[in-house]
């Protein structure tokens, strides 16, 4: 899309955290924005703060991991809102336990908010996006999608999966010959409170990022089409690493704090 100006931009998790700041960020840039969240109390408060300022914001309650509610709240939007042109696949929560300490519930949790979800919002859009050759679908995937971590093995599972189907949709999309944008979004740990109670041993080359920053560098990525956001730069030396023996890139994971970022995690427990 050459502008956001006028198109209708859904956010799932849109009530706060990232997904808050992105709708500010994108309904100032003109758009008509539809936030998707579980919260009810937060969607309103994000309304409410939209009309103080006077900008195009509107909330629905939904929840992304189950698939018939997906397709019912997409016809809504479509119905009230018009043709979505932006889907920012956002919605995530963390567990933050270790694999054998989490329960089977939430494992099944994970997958289907971190993960399956994006399948039921992006087959609701996609079709649309396609025929009138124009839209851009967004995945705020994870740092944990590209290297394993302890303590967030359902996590890093349903993030991996979040990168291979967004990748999966841009390459089909090429395939078509179809103009419809794809990015996929890996950041470090952001400091939205899901992630309360990590630390970093390096914080110069893997800070812990503000989550006004990402929502910036997101912003950005939307605007000139970017195909890929890693933040910061430094994760993309994982793809390098791969390339040396298994016991080197654990080795290195252990000397970067990666393997003990969890180990005073908290968090907190609803989904974003």
């Amino acid at each position: 899309m050459k502008s956001i100006q006028g198109k209708t931009a859904v956010i799932t998790g849109g009530a706060g955290g990232i997904g808050r700041l992105l709708a500010f960020g994108l309904a100032e840039s003109g758009a008509k924005v539809v936030a998707w969240d579980l919260d009810e109390a937060a969607l309103k408060r994000l309304e409410l703060e939209a009309a103080e300022r006077k900008l195009d914001i509107h909330g629905i309650r939904c929840d992304v991991s189950n698939r018939s509610e997906v397709y019912a709240k997409a016809k809504e939007t479509v119905e009230r809102f018009g043709r979505v042109g932006l889907l920012v696949n956002n919605a995530g929560i963390v567990s933050g336990t270790k694999f054998l300490d989490t329960p089977d519930e939430r494992l099944e949790r994970s997958m289907a908010v971190n993960a399956m979800a994006a399948f039921w919002t992006t087959k609701a859009f996609l079709p649309a996006m396609i025929e009138g050759r124009e839209g851009h679908i967004v995945t705020v995937a994870s740092a944990a999608g590209i290297v394993g971590v302890p303590g967030l093995a359902d996590y890093s599972a349903s993030k991996f999966a979040s990168i291979g189907f967004a990748e999966a949709i841009r390459m089909e999309l090429r395939k078509l010959d179809s103009p419809v944008r794809t990015t996929i979004v890996c950041p470090f740990f952001i400091d939205t409170g899901l992630f309360e109670g990590v630390k970093t041993r390096f914080p110069l080359i893997l800070p812990i990022l503000k989550q006004d920053y990402v929502a910036e560098r997101i912003l950005a990525a939307i605007a000139k089409g970017k195909k890929r956001l890693v933040l910061p730069l430094f994760v993309y030396s994982v793809w390098l690493l791969r390339l040396f023996p298994v016991g080197f890139l654990d080795a290195m994971a252990d000397f970067f704090g990666v393997s003990s970022t969890m180990d005073e995690f908290k968090g907190r427990k609803h989904e974003r």
